[in-house]
């Protein structure tokens, strides 16, 4: 039995080998977005078989199979693998009578395949990955109509091939962000508290401190923007709570806070400029509610109405201290920066007088 030859090796072929590995796509589990051009390939082009075969080193692999049970074969088998020496459609209307395959053991044996017809994967860069194919066990011949959509299913598989590394591409890029961002937010956050330990002044201790829960308060921030899918949108339930969170680890041991809040999707502007009110109030209540270290307790409670069509956010913020005075127009740096942020959400609030402590209800309206 004469031993089949394998295809000759196209120029170029390491650096080829090295891009179809980066995609990241050889042996990797079944899609339906592949396996739904095969079985379409097949229909148009009337074949019991279609592959979207890659080409590797020394097999062919195929990533989507119609009529086929194989998941590779070596390249003594490969049709495929002229197409990527071609850089073009192949199409072979007997496979016993052409040189190049007429000893291919898929073809030489009884029953073998005798039909092929295949167009070149080729990416943006220029690259040969491998081929879609149509095969058939009788000699044929395609339509003009069956070739152009073989060649047009070709490049909606490169298409989907680029599309999957490039969103790949990204989640590493966002992963490798995440983990610098977080990084040099805990490294600022530990400064900050070293210092705030290590000062004799009760008041640089102080501010400190606020700096160290505003650094935490955007690492809570970018933690609920890196988990959400869409970039421009972000949970204020989840966000309130981790930064209530915080709030309670960097107070004192004297005074529980609580924040809860409804799931409402809000933008990142908006969600910090709600941490910072947050964390004025709480600074502040802190700082005026609870002298000499008396217990008490700081709420916020956040709940979503609905009027019709119109949405906003009610956010009541309180404490059970001594009371610490007027909540609007203040000339107090930190309810300054709370009105400023209320103005900032285009919202409005209100003191609650009629309540222990200090309290206030902040309306916020969401846009859709």
């Amino acid at each position: 039995m004469t031993t089949p030859p394998l295809p000759p090796t196209p120029s170029g072929n390491d650096s080829r080998l090295d891009r179809l590995r980066s995609l990241c796509i050889l042996d990797s589990e079944p899609e339906p977005g592949f396996d739904e051009i095969t079985d379409f390939v097949a229909r148009m082009c009337e074949v019991p078989t279609s592959l979207v075969s890659l080409v590797d080193n020394d097999r062919q692999w195929f990533k989507a199979r119609t009529g086929f049970d194989e998941p590779e074969t070596d390249l003594q088998r490969s049709v495929c693998a002229y197409v990527v020496l071609e850089g073009d459609l192949i199409e072979i209307m007997d496979l016993t009578q052409d040189p190049r395959t007429k000893h291919n053991p898929l073809v030489a044996k009884q029953d073998g395949i005798r039909f092929y017809a295949g167009a070149p994967l080729t990416l943006s860069t220029g690259e040969v990955m491998g081929a879609l194919c149509a095969i058939d066990v009788v000699p044929r011949q395609l339509t003009a109509m069956q070739r152009e959509t073989l060649r047009v299913m070709a490049r909606q598989v490169v298409a989907q091939m680029e599309l999957k590394h490039a969103l790949a591409q990204e989640e590493m890029l966002k992963r490798e962000v995440d983990h610098r961002v977080k990084n040099s937010l805990q490294s600022i956050s530990a400064l900050t508290r070293i210092q705030a330990r290590k000062t004799k002044s009760d008041e640089v201790r102080a501010a400190l401190t606020q700096v160290q829960s505003r650094i935490e308060m955007v690492a809570a921030l970018h933690e609920q923007l890196y988990k959400t899918s869409a970039s421009r949108e972000m949970n204020l339930g989840a966000f309130v709570e981790k930064v209530g969170k915080i709030l309670e680890g960097a107070g004192p041991g004297n005074v529980d806070i609580t924040a809860t809040c409804d799931r409402v999707m809000v933008t990142p502007e908006q969600a910090s400029a709600v941490g910072v009110i947050l964390n004025e109030f709480a600074s502040n209540s802190i700082k005026h509610a609870f002298p000499e270290g008396i217990g008490g307790a700081i709420r916020f409670d956040g709940q979503l109405m609905r009027d019709g069509d119109d949405e906003k956010l009610v956010l009541e913020m309180s404490d059970d201290g001594i009371g610490m005075g007027a909540v609007s127009h203040t000339t107090g740096i930190g309810l300054a920066v709370i009105e400023a942020s209320v103005a900032q959400l285009g919202g409005s609030w209100e003191p609650l007088l009629d309540t222990r402590g200090t309290a206030a209800r902040l309306h916020i309206p969401l846009t859709r």
